[in-house]
């Protein structure tokens, strides 16, 4: 059993849609990660890397209702069991086949849990997953945004999505568990915050920042509060709906994985408008918010920055981040992992995945010919000195995440440990 720190990246396979559903956004095609997914995988164990945010294109594995064409998933979920790396399998990143439509469906959330049945029943070995990521950013851009998908621009559309996505994320962990007892589910959600500009802001700041946790609470059966819930009740929701919420509560099997970018703070004008303000509380204050609220072990599941001049801005972020992430453990809250996302450049991250004009920016640890960065030379540095200290040290010690290895070498002796998280963490000690 591997209980050690999990230095992470990911490759990201968002799929939505954008000119009212004629157009695909597919990032691992953008990429080459159709071509090039033997050497991509090379490229993370060169790092040092044990686990990988991955999942297949969504779009061309899930045919139909009970249809599936496996073909990449084998050829690269086989492979990286081949190499003993842990996955934590990303099944829908804000996109959905063509024949489901959009996040308006409400057939979306019992089909998606069908869905990660089958999937969990074909590689049992996997253990961790995000049946469905930042369930909050894709019910915004999706519908109250109008960005993808349904390009929608209202509360109710808004509220809509929102349910679909977490309820389909609560059926499908109950789905995976069912198959893989061991399963534990890494919500990456992205963390926010709203800053008051003056004092007439103060109310419209505090109604973002309440709204903020509204995945969140009802993926982990947290009563929401009084001003959301007249919100959710407002635009549609119903009694019977929150309910299913408040009682399908699989907390004990579950990561809080934070996002954090220098995108992820707000200004809040008196009239509700926001507008980027850039990095002022920081990953580590933010986290502590969300700790407080949930009291799960956290995994700082996403961050990156464009390299800037000679590769130094990605490099000082990523040292800022990691900084952040041993001041929040030093706090006393178990965090068991940190992650540059992604492993090579992105494509139309500028414009959120809204234009597909095909511009490449320099976020990742390999530029799209495979040549590393330098925040990628540094990052393997930072793991090559850190994962020696972290494992004597870290309550990482107590998350029991299986290898490949692992769980074959269980399910061949008849071993099913299921862990509860909520039973494990204790405090870390101090490393300053």
């Amino acid at each position: 059993m591997s209980h050690g720190f999990l230095f992470a990246t990911g490759i990201e396979n968002s799929i939505p849609t954008i000119n009212h559903g004629r157009t695909r956004v597919d990032e691992m095609a953008k990429c080459r990660h159709y071509q090039q997914w033997q050497t991509d995988f090379d490229l993370v164990q060169d790092l040092g890397i044990k686990a990988l945010r991955y999942g297949p294109p969504l779009h061309t594995t899930w045919r139909g209702p009970g249809r599936y064409d496996w073909d990449f998933a084998d050829a690269t979920f086989n492979d990286l069991h081949r190499r003993d790396m842990v996955a934590i399998v990303d099944l829908c990143h804000f996109g959905l086949p063509d024949w489901l439509g959009d996040f308006q469906n409400p057939d979306f959330a019992p089909l998606f849990a069908d869905y990660a049945r089958a999937f969990a029943q074909r590689y049992p070995w996997l253990q961790l997953y995000t049946p469905v990521n930042e369930m909050s950013i894709c019910a915004l851009f999706s519908a109250l945004y109008g960005w993808w998908n349904e390009q929608l621009r209202d509360d109710r559309a808004f509220v809509n999505a929102l349910k679909h996505l977490v309820k389909a994320n609560v059926l499908a962990m109950r789905a995976i568990l069912q198959v893989q007892p061991q399963a534990l589910f890494v919500q990456s959600e992205s963390s926010e915050y709203f800053h008051a500009v003056n004092p007439a802001a103060i109310g419209p700041a505090e109604t973002l920042n309440a709204r903020r946790f509204l995945s969140l609470d009802l993926n982990y059966g947290r009563r929401v509060d009084s001003v959301m819930y007249e919100y959710l009740m407002d635009n549609g929701m119903t009694r019977e709906e929150y309910a299913f919420f408040m009682h399908n509560n699989l907390k004990q099997h579950c990561i809080m994985g934070n996002d954090y970018y220098q995108t992820n703070e707000h200004h809040v004008a008196q009239d509700g408008n926001t507008s980027a303000c850039g990095e002022i509380f920081g990953y580590a204050v933010i986290t502590q918010q969300y700790y407080e609220r949930y009291r799960l072990p956290v995994m700082h599941t996403e961050t990156n920055l464009c390299q800037g001049a000679g590769g130094e801005d990605a490099v000082r972020w990523l040292r800022k981040e990691w900084a952040n992430v041993l001041s929040v453990r030093n706090s006393g809250v178990p965090i068991v992992g940190f992650t540059w996302y992604s492993l090579t450049d992105q494509v139309d991250w500028d414009s959120a995945l809204r234009e597909d004009q095909g511009v490449v920016n320099a976020l990742g640890l390999y530029d799209l010919d495979r040549n590393i960065r330098p925040v990628g030379a540094a990052y393997r540095e930072l793991i090559r000195n850190w994962s020696q200290v972290l494992p004597t040290q870290s309550v990482c010690l107590q998350v029991p995440v299986l290898s490949p290895r692992d769980v074959d070498l269980a399910q061949a002796c008849g071993i099913a440990p299921t862990p509860h998280l909520s039973s494990t963490v204790t405090a870390p000690k101090n490393t300053d």
